[in-house]
């Protein structure tokens, strides 16, 4: 397993970008519809704070909420889950294994063949397409 990845909070401050920075380390959410271009085709989803492969996009799926989805991690040990009841509500947590960034929450409204709704923030994600 390799080791954790940690920084100083002026550290990841000066590596992402003002939203990305709110949202992974602070624990923020984007608006919803902000990445309405996301990619589509094959490939994979990393976090966007220390490269980490969390989701393939074969798992993607379109939930009408305004957020990217997905039905499945890329591995169990690539996420790491909490409870959140921030905002009133009792929520699922889902965060980085390798950086801890904040990802977004998991709903039990997804797709089989899970039935789970991992919700993610966007901007907490890149893209590495498939070389094909």
């Amino acid at each position: 397993m390799p080791p954790k990845v940690t920084k100083t909070d002026q550290e990841w401050r000066a590596q992402l970008s003002d939203l990305a920075y709110k949202v992974s380390r602070k624990s923020a959410t984007e608006r919803a519809h902000s990445h309405d271009n996301f990619p589509k085709s094959n490939g994979m989803f990393t976090c966007t704070c220390c490269g980490a492969d969390l989701f393939d996009a074969a798992t993607k799926f379109e939930s009408g909420t305004g957020w990217p989805s997905f039905y499945a991690p890329m591995s169990k040990e690539a996420v790491g889950e909490k409870s959140d009841n921030t905002l009133f509500m009792r929520r699922t947590e889902v965060h980085c294994a390798d950086c801890e960034a904040h990802l977004g929450h998991i709903f039990p409204d997804g797709p089989n063949p899970t039935g789970l709704r991992y919700c993610i923030n966007g901007v907490a994600l890149d893209f590495k397409p498939n070389d094909d």
